[in-house]
């Protein structure tokens, strides 16, 4: 049976997606929330703390809580999948593969998936979408140890990441993100139904064990208006490196 405190928090964090309460905003103050909701104010503080912890809401001393983004935003301090993602704002992930084919791996798929030359790699390109919403395109290049199990997947299954690790105990341990922008392609467009040239959010990744085998590269390409990513760092520790564009 869930908690009370949990069931509140996540009813806040749906009216913050709701953007009922808007970033920025601040949140009624524990004793209105304690009479809306019939908990004590020791039930809020729980409830609060937890929306804390996760970065959506800030913390002051003596101060009502201000939200700091919705769950739209995708932190990278943690490693999930866009499936993960989509659970944790209450959503459904969808995914539908547009196009799976061998090829022989490139110079760029040699040197990121620490293959030898010549090795067949399998380039899924997948269309993912939150509630059945066009929002990111995945071009993914598999290694080889891996390919057939992620063939053997059907397309629209809704976590690849979830499927390998179910029948092959894979586990997606450590990723390196580069983060810049492009426009719209032709394709690009047609598939996220939006208009050529339009600004899309690039995330390029290499994704490993926990050995640090590689296991995928991927160009993911979100629509501007459907994610945001946010780092948390402090004076101490920078998780984000600040780059040039290449």
């Amino acid at each position: 049976m869930t908690a009370r405190h949990e069931e509140i928090a996540d009813e806040l964090r749906r009216a913050i997606d709701r953007e009922e309460y808007t970033v920025g905003s601040r949140l009624p103050a524990e004793t209105e929330l304690a009479a809306h909701y019939g908990v004590s104010r020791g039930t809020v503080r729980q409830a609060v703390a937890a929306l804390t912890a996760e970065g959506l809401i800030g913390s002051r001393q003596g101060a009502r809580r201000v939200v700091l983004t919705s769950r739209r935003s995708q932190s990278f301090e943690e490693l999930r999948s866009f499936a993960q993602w989509a659970r944790a704002m209450g959503r459904e992930a969808t995914g539908r593969v547009v196009l799976q084919e061998y090829h022989t791996a490139t110079k760029e798929d040699v040197v990121r998936l620490q293959l030898r030359e010549g090795t067949p790699v399998l380039h899924v390109l997948r269309v993912r979408g939150l509630d059945g919403e066009p929002v990111l395109l995945e071009r993914t290049v598999y290694a080889d140890w891996i390919s057939p199990a992620v063939e053997a997947i059907e397309p629209d299954c809704p976590s690849v990441t979830q499927r390998l690790y179910d029948e092959t105990g894979l586990v997606f341990a450590y990723g390196e993100h580069v983060i810049d922008a492009v426009a719209a392609g032709a394709q690009d467009a047609e598939l996220l139904g939006v208009r050529r040239t339009s600004p899309l959010l690039r995330v390029r990744r290499v994704t490993t064990t926990r050995e640090g085998r590689p296991v995928e590269w991927s160009d993911d390409r979100y629509r501007s208006d459907a994610v945001s990513f946010s780092v948390h760092n402090s004076i101490g520790n920078n998780a984000l490196a600040r780059k040039t564009a290449e």
